[in-house]
């Protein structure tokens, strides 16, 4: 049976020792893997003990990684089990190392989920259901992420859409109230709102502007349709085809009319 002949302290790590069989160097295990194997001088082990020892020590070293990792921000366990991973531990080693994470209070996705979902509502304009995504894709439960949700009713993210859409109508002073529609369902949409949620907001779509402001964005959709027609057709087809272009975007016919005009002046 081999025999621990050596036991050095490493250079580069003192809470590593290096563990010498027969007078050669056999493994590397961690201080607190050293004690808990009271490994010493001329003590005997057989290659059970050497796996189990070997074990020990990967989970150890996988503990300490994890704890690394989480000491940027909170992880669930799937992130950590990927993490783990990719510094090729191997999944019996992982799932102890996740064990001995959540008995510590280390780990725990249910407080992971509520976090990253409070993060979001505060910093983003994301909707139920990117939130849904994002937590699913790491690795919570359909429960969790399910309570989560019930959590919050369903006037919040009718407020939460309504305040995009007003930043919508902001940034956008020259659509008219049905391109504007458009684009606020669009990205309600994209940002992850329930169908629900989009008809509800878009009922109270109101877009005020005083006659100056609506002659201003009904003459900029107007410009765009007029480059984009005037070289293919002219006299009674081309205003046919910008009335028809600008009445799709929701504009009345004296306010196209209107903008006709004033490009044929130009």
């Amino acid at each position: 049976m081999p025999v621990i002949t050596k036991i050095t302290k490493q250079k580069r790590n003192e809470e590593r020792y290096n563990i010498f069989l027969d007078g050669e160097y056999a493994f590397s295990v961690d201080e607190a893997v050293l004690v808990q194997h009271q490994l010493q001088k001329n003590k005997e082990i057989d290659e059970f003990d050497i796996g189990e020892i070997e074990y020990e020590d990967q989970i150890r070293k996988g503990f300490n990684k994890a704890l690394v990792y989480l000491s940027y921000r909170m992880r669930s366990e799937k992130e950590i089990f990927l993490h783990l991973k990719e510094h090729e531990m191997g999944e019996a080693a992982i799932d102890e190392t996740l064990h001995k994470l959540r008995r510590y209070g280390y780990v725990n996705d249910e407080a992971f989920a509520k976090a990253y979902t409070n993060t979001k509502i505060n910093t983003s304009d994301k909707g139920p259901l990117q939130i849904k995504t994002g937590l699913k894709e790491k690795g919570i439960s359909n429960d969790i992420i399910e309570n989560l949700m019930n959590e919050r009713n369903a006037e919040e993210w009718k407020e939460r859409a309504a305040s995009i859409m007003d930043k919508v109508i902001k940034k956008n002073p020259k659509l008219s109230p049905l391109q504007i529609k458009k684009k606020t369902q669009d990205t309600l949409a994209r940002k992850g709102y329930s169908g629900q949620t989009v008809s509800a907001v878009l009922t109270d779509l109101s877009v005020e502007r005083d006659e100056a402001e609506q002659k201003t964005a009904i003459f900029a959709q107007a410009k765009k349709a007029h480059n984009k027609y005037t070289r293919k057709f002219e006299g009674f087809e081309y205003e046919q085809k910008m009335k028809q272009a600008l009445y799709r975007k929701g504009f009345t016919m004296d306010e196209i009319e209107w903008a006709i005009e004033e490009l044929k002046e130009e």
